[in-house]
């Protein structure tokens, strides 16, 4: 008879595995059944000029001295006939010049505000502000690809598609840091999840380096609310429509500077995370969108509940089966997870000691960063429940 303890062994290693991994693998497969029977995906077809619309390119922004040069020559250059797209720059209580730096550009409306409100009401003023059919959605330390716009606002000639999130990728720096390297990692993982996502159904949320949402659908969001991306995409899917993912339309920016910088970032986001989880509870009901639900538990609320639980009751659970009881499945496979899980929590161990190194070999440390990403969650938790996460800009410092 399997004891307790063994089902929670298997129960623990069948969530990590399949939050981890095993949902990109399942769509994966679907997809690929999917397609010999139905037959390929979905295509766009690209817009003429005639044929574009009009677009605001939204730049919430909080002391951003050092980036307005950059971006705004960034958002100059964007393949997009000029007549068609209005560059607004939010300014969030800037007091490093920013806005002074803004005004040196006569292309660009700024609106400024001389007290700090929080990113999420400095996206609310923009969107209000303007009267284009399509708002645009960027920051101010990302830089652009010529095509990001263009390849964006085709998907919108699908009149289900209400929001387009774009790619995040990372500058490679010589000497990477272990936050920048294993930053760059998780967001390949996460783009080809997105992939899937969308071929699937649809993307769940956009990331605030580049998204797009049609204005008509644009809800103002609370002034508290820490994911402003998220909830502003995902309040989209709630509507009924789906968020596609494009990616062409490139965002990249540079990585964390380091692994401190790094985990005050994801502490937020996890924080985040769990206030997501009330305000969009209607997702989470099977009935409302079978599709939709599947995916968000699938791809974010396994990750943010019960997988970093999962991380410990696996490694106790285990622990307990090798030497205060006798297995009743192959004492071997007990023998072998846990040799694996020592392994795991050495070489992250290892990361923790030396995560201010340059970086040569990214895989070593991967574990280290996958076990940090889980502290953080862990942390956001108890910091969402204590109600101590500030909607206010946490700039962390870049390489």
């Amino acid at each position: 008879m399997t004891s307790a303890w063994e089902i929670i062994f298997w129960v623990s290693a069948f969530l990590i595995f399949y939050a981890f991994g095993g949902y990109g693998i399942v769509l994966f497969f679907i997809l690929k059944i999917r397609s010999v029977f139905i037959g390929p995906g979905r295509h766009v077809d690209d817009l003429t000029d005639a044929e574009l619309p009009d677009v605001c390119l939204i730049i919430a922004a909080y002391n951003e001295r050092d980036y307005v040069d950059l971006k705004i020559s960034n958002s100059l250059s964007l393949d997009y006939p000029a007549d068609k797209i209005s560059i607004v720059w939010v300014n969030d209580g800037s007091d490093d010049g920013t806005p002074e730096l803004v005004g040196n550009y006569p292309e660009v409306t700024l609106l400024h505000n001389p007290c700090r409100s929080g990113k999420i009401e400095a996206m609310n003023r923009g969107a209000e502000f303007s009267s284009a059919p399509i708002l645009f959605f960027t920051d101010a330390n990302t830089m652009l690809s010529p095509n990001s716009i263009r390849a964006v606002v085709r998907h919108f000639n699908d009149r289900t598609v209400g929001c387009v999130a774009g790619e995040k990728r990372f500058f490679r720096t010589a000497g990477q840091h272990v936050a920048a390297a294993g930053e760059g990692l998780y967001w390949k993982i996460e783009s080809w999840l997105k992939r899937l996502d969308h071929q699937f159904y649809s993307t769940i949320g956009a990331t605030g380096e580049l998204f797009a949402v049609r204005k008509e659908l644009f809800q103002r969001v609370e002034p508290d609310t820490i994911l402003d991306d998220f909830m502003i995409s995902m309040r989209i899917a709630r509507q009924g429509y789906k968020i596609a993912y494009e990616p062409e339309a490139i965002a990249t920016e540079t990585g964390s500077s380091g692994m401190n910088e790094e985990l005050k970032r994801k502490v937020r986001i996890a924080a985040g995370c769990y206030q997501s989880l009330f305000r969009l509870k209607r997702i989470l009901n099977p009935f409302f969108n079978l599709k939709l639900f599947f995916q968000y538990v699938s791809h974010k609320v396994l990750r943010w509940t019960l997988a970093p639980l999962a991380l410990i009751t696996l490694l106790i659970s285990n622990i307990v089966i090798l030497f205060f009881q006798e297995p009743h499945l192959a004492g071997a496979i007990y023998g072998v997870m846990l040799f694996l899980q020592v392994c795991v929590y050495s070489l992250a161990l290892w990361g923790l000691l030396t995560h201010n190194n340059p970086v040569r070999l990214k895989f070593i440390y991967s574990p280290f960063y996958f076990m940090a990403m889980n502290y953080a969650m862990v942390k956001g938790f108890f910091r969402f429940l204590k109600g101590s996460q500030s909607v206010l800009w946490e700039k962390s410092k870049r390489a």
